[in-house]
């Protein structure tokens, strides 16, 4: 006679699971409104990039996230150039069953993915402009997924303390 442990009756545990079903590019943009007069000068530029993340459901388990991308190159008091680039996924999430799971993928991971494409779409546009090659640095989307939940929470982290 087999031992029986109890494991046959018990529920196999949902397997996570990501899913990358489409990935596109939303909206992408570039200015150069100070060219031509931007490219008789020395270049030398101050760049400023920001980053922003937006979730929208578009079922239980279907989600898109974008990713925005906005780097601004300032010559002087001269703009050299505008980009901006919104990279976009639709994710099929399941077996996440804490929301907080679930956030942290749609908010860390999910942006990450998503991250190397509009890497090589902004290089690109930078690029097709007349400037030299721009190369976004990497960034850590668990980082700034955990200072967002500790603004929301008003609480410091780890986290927030490790940008100053």
């Amino acid at each position: 006679m087999a031992e029986d442990n109890g494991s046959q009756n018990e529920q196999p545990e949902a397997q996570r699971q990501v899913g990358l079903q489409k990935i596109y590019v939303r909206d992408a943009s570039i200015e150069v409104p100070d060219g031509p007069r931007v490219f008789t000068e020395e270049y030398n530029p101050e760049v400023n990039v920001d980053l922003n993340t937006q979730i929208q459901s578009l079922s239980e388990e279907t989600h898109q996230v974008i990713l925005t991308v906005t780097v601004t190159a300032k010559q002087g008091e001269r703009t050299a150039y505008i980009v901006e680039v919104q990279q976009a996924g639709v994710f099929q999430i399941e077996g996440f069953e804490a929301d907080d799971e679930r956030d942290h993928v749609l908010g860390a991971y999910c942006p990450s993915i998503l991250f190397p494409y509009i890497r090589e779409s902004v290089g690109d546009m930078v690029q097709r402009a007349g400037f030299p090659h721009f190369l976004l640095q990497p960034v850590n989307f668990d980082l700034l997924y955990a200072q967002h939940r500790a603004n929301e929470d008003g609480t410091p982290s780890d986290a927030s303390q490790a940008t100053h």
